[in-house]
């Protein structure tokens, strides 16, 4: 029986068990929604506002499913309104599969109407694309697109449909395998390698154990746990990989880096081996190239080969899944204890990097310790990019791998709330937060309907500081204080330097009335002794909950590595 490129789409939809579909309707995507009119009982799409939130969405629900997440938007504007989230999925290799409508096949290369060439656009910003020129190609495409964003080190596809494809018919055969000549994935560990990396822990008498995002991607939490205990080695968690080792664990040292913790950012520079896991020694992590981790060796185990060496010679590579290669190394490293090291860890985790001021005045840090613990990190936390991102990266415990969820690669503002929707989408009993800043809120503010409209009741936490706040710390510490652009309730976003940053008497905007104007309950929080009570009536109720915490302006994220300094050189305080 002939089916149509749309009603095709839909099969493989079916096929690859997509539970939900994010999107925007437009010209050349007509096609595709009137067949989902027949498909509308069998699988669920959600209507965006902007075609970034809809790939965020889709984003946000990969990162807390470990399925493929996907995305439809129709040509030209439509498309390229999807390459900040296409991109910030690639940089955090989330697995993402993104499907755009492009003119007829005789108009491309044309400048037909709303065309754009999305393909070359996103060449770099996607682990791969596809431009359907004939419908019979379709099916194996779509199949073929699932099966690399979900494979190897994750990432975002995208497929290009022209309109007269997604009308074109032709016999729908569903390919069970797919073999990729150009694309073999290696799991496997080199034994080898494993045994000479299970050498080298033996004979080290100050290891670190160092874990990016690979570790929640593939799983091997459990792994990670098993293999720290049985060597007696410290952990420190990137951003990606908050959640995937335990928090209270007396071996975590945190997160590393610009904003990291003391204890991990002085173990990177004292230690004799680390033990990289999904992990690619990016900039915010190393600090000084030059000066990082001068006495150590390190063994890299990364799933994708040309992450290794990349940015720092290692000594002892292992190509694999991080999974299946600790499973081995388990198997084959010796149990050790480091007491010595482990005391002079314990010493600088005793300076506690990550404390603030307790006083009367509502500050920012208390927000997210309270929700942690409120929340006993049995919620999943969604993170905007700036100041808030990282208190609540410092703060925030969560209970389990999948519970913290943020743009670390990119750093896309407007990423929190899309995200946490997504999220909620695909845990619909999990408490969902996204933590954000008054800033970052605002990008993608509009998506507020679509969670309203679709009945998603996620908790939204304005850290409101009424400032880019992240720029105007770097303003306040290396500008001297030269405040421009930053203030979001001046007309031009500028301070004069000698007058103190004060908040004006109204609210631009008032969160509490746009909350309303969505159809949310707003919630504005001024003193420190009232957050509990709004947190605990935010989490209880059965809305979709705004709540304006007026922060202080000029909190800053402490402690930071300055830009271009090494770890050891960390500002912990400013007095």
């Amino acid at each position: 029986m002939l089916k149509t490129g749309s009603e095709i789409f839909f099969e493989c939809l079916l096929k690859e068990n997509v539970e939900v579909f994010f999107g925007i309707p437009g010209g050349q995507v007509i096609p595709l929604f009137d067949k989902f009119y027949d498909y509308r009982k069998k699988i669920k799409f959600v209507l965006t506002r902007h075609e970034q939130g809809a790939g965020h969405m889709a984003d946000g629900y990969a990162r807390s499913t470990g399925k493929v997440g996907v995305c439809v938007a129709t040509s030209g504007p439509g498309a390229t309104n999807l390459v900040t989230a296409l991109a910030t999925a690639y940089m955090d290799s989330i697995p993402m599969v993104a499907f755009t409508g492009q003119v007829a096949t005789h108009l491309i290369g044309n400048d037909a109407f709303q065309e754009a060439d999305i393909t070359g656009i996103t060449r770099p910003i996607t682990k791969h694309n596809f431009l359907v020129k004939d419908v019979r190609d379709l099916t194996r495409t779509i199949k073929e697109a699932f099966y690399i964003a979900n494979t190897g080190r994750p990432g975002p596809v995208l497929v290009d449909i022209p309109v007269d494809v997604q009308r074109a018919t032709t016999e729908f055969v569903w390919p069970e395998t797919i073999d990729i000549r150009s694309y073999k994935p290696n799991y496997e560990g080199h034994l080898g390698q494993i045994k000479r990396a299970a050498e080298l822990i033996k004979s080290s008498k100050q290891p670190l154990i160092y874990v990016g995002g690979g570790i929640i991607s593939s799983n091997a939490s459990q792994e990670l746990l098993k293999f720290a205990e049985k060597i007696d080695a410290p952990v420190t968690t990137t951003l990606m990989a908050i959640g995937g080792f335990p928090a209270s664990h007396p071996l975590n040292l945190s997160m590393p880096g610009m904003h990291g913790s003391y204890a991990a950012n002085m173990a990177f520079q004292a230690c004799d081996l680390i033990i990289a896991i999904g992990a690619r020694f990016d900039d915010r992590v190393t600090g000084k190239l030059s000066a990082f981790a001068p006495l150590a060796k390190i063994i890299h185990i990364d799933l994708d080969p040309t992450s290794i060496s990349k940015n720092v010679e290692v000594d002892i590579p292992v190509v694999g899944d991080a999974k299946i290669v600790l499973l081995e190394l388990n198997k084959v490293v010796a149990k050790k204890k480091n007491s010595e090291w482990l005391k002079k860890v314990f010493d600088w985790q005793k300076k506690n990097s990550f404390a603030y001021k307790k006083d009367n005045k509502l500050r920012p840090q208390y927000v997210v310790e309270k929700i942690s613990e409120i929340t006993a990190g049995d919620a999943i936390v969604v993170t905007e990019v700036g100041q808030h991102q990282m208190w609540a990266a410092q703060f925030y415990k969560p209970k389990a791998p999948r519970y913290f969820l943020t743009s670390g690669g990119l750093g896309t503002m407007g990423y929190g709330l899309p995200a946490a929707i997504g999220a909620k989408i695909a845990n619909p009993q999990k408490l969902v937060i996204d933590i954000a800043g008054d800033g970052s809120t605002q990008m993608n503010i509009q998506e507020l309907a679509t969670a309203m409209l679709n009945d998603v009741k996620i908790k939204i936490v304005i850290l409101n500081n009424a400032c880019l706040g992240m720029v105007r710390q770097w303003q306040e510490l290396f500008y001297k204080r030269r405040y421009s652009a930053v203030c979001l309730t001046n007309p031009n976003g500028c301070l004069d330097s000698s007058i103190p940053m004060k908040r004006p008497v109204s609210y631009i905007p008032d969160f509490v009335k746009i909350a309303e104007a969505y159809g949310a309950l707003g919630l504005r929080i001024t003193k420190k002794e009232d957050v509990v009570s709004a947190l605990n009536e935010a989490f209880k109720t059965d809305k979709l909950v705004v709540m304006d915490f007026i922060i202080e302006e000029e909190e800053n994220v402490l402690p930071m590595v300055p830009s271009g300094a090494a770890l050891d050189e960390i500002i912990t305080s400013l007095a």
